[in-house]
């Protein structure tokens, strides 16, 4: 016959503490010194941006979010035309990239024979380590000739879209093909095929955590392998997909060498993506560096603060979804 004492314990349960080494508090202090330096060095960034821009803010004030134009030496500048061309790059970015990572991710997690896998996810991975300017030399002299048939066929069947009209400021369609070149469309499928390693890394590590038990539980009631992998793969994997897209449109937001010799510098808001002209806030950090005064400077640095913070905003909502997701969960044996 159980106790009083024996039913308090089964019912608070035990508590085991795990006897602390000397290796233990090693390893603790070594790991809690990377965070602590990493996230200073992330607030160092920040902080140095925002003393830095500090004159260019305290001179514009709120309308450097609004203002079109860069012209520091006048005291007209800001951020609105450059940041447009840095989202629109990279939403066309992901519309390339998304697709093909998915696809990619699955079929070197579900499809592919394991003979071949370790080679072509170190061949994707492979991607990452091209230098950013090779893809720009790629783009500017090859990718756009062969892209500019494929915009102009998109303007004639798809110009009803405003974004995919290409027409001058009367509403004339062009249809030379200098149009179409140096454009945010262009741009942003180089940027797309740069992001693709890292977005397809995240998806098939996260898909190939797919418990065994629930793969093996969907053949058992009859489901095919696209059954399989659209019941219980692809749900489990969500936090990996939307994690790996938003890592990667972070990564796009960013890109510098890339788009800046494939852009054609624009100051304007430029809604025609296949047209030519745009630009981003990378770019112009590249383009304007060498020449700015010290006032130009500053402004360079607020332009600079903007992304810091539009980037750090999306990497941080990455995080957050990844770690809410059943991604890495175990299946019960």
């Amino acid at each position: 016959m159980r106790t009083k004492l024996d039913r308090g314990e089964a019912t608070a349960g035990r508590r085991f503490a795990a006897r602390s080494t000397p290796g233990d508090a090693i390893f603790r202090g070594v790991a809690y010194a990377a965070g602590g330096i990493t996230v200073g060095i992330m607030l160092a960034v920040g902080l140095f941006l925002a003393l830095r821009a500090g004159a260019a803010l305290r001179t514009t004030g709120f309308s450097f979010l609004t203002e079109q134009a860069w012209q520091p030496e006048t005291q007209t500048f800001g951020v609105a035309a450059v940041l447009f061309g840095t989202v629109s790059i990279a939403v066309v970015a992901m519309g390339v990239s998304i697709p093909l990572s998915l696809g990619t991710a699955l079929l070197l997690s579900e499809s592919i024979d394991e003979r071949y896998r370790s080679f072509l996810v170190s061949l994707v991975d492979l991607m990452a380590a091209v230098p950013s300017i090779i893809f720009g030399l790629w783009g500017v002299y090859f990718l756009q000739s062969q892209i500019i048939p494929v915009s102009q066929w998109i303007s004639t069947w798809f110009g009803w879209i405003p974004v995919f009209a290409v027409t001058d400021a009367s509403g004339q369609r062009f249809t030379d093909a200098s149009a179409y070149t140096s454009s945010a469309f262009i741009a942003g499928l180089v940027v797309g095929f740069m992001v693709i390693p890292i977005q397809t890394s995240i998806m098939r590590e996260a898909f190939s955590r797919a418990p065994a038990g629930e793969r093996e539980g969907a053949y058992a009631l009859g489901s095919t392998r696209w059954g399989m992998i659209r019941t219980v793969v692809l749900p489990f994997g969500r936090g990996g997909i939307i994690g790996g897209t938003m890592l990667g449109l972070g990564r796009a937001l960013g890109e510098t060498i890339a788009v800046y010799m494939i852009i054609s510098p624009i100051f304007t808001i430029n809604w025609q993506v296949l047209k030519t002209g745009t630009n981003s806030v990378s770019a112009l950090i590249a383009l304007r560096y060498g020449e700015a005064s010290e006032f130009g400077l500053s402004a360079l640095m607020a332009a600079g603060l903007v992304l810091f913070l539009l980037t750090l905003a999306i990497n941080f909502t990455a995080s957050s979804i990844v770690a809410r997701s059943r991604s890495g969960a175990q299946s019960d044996d």
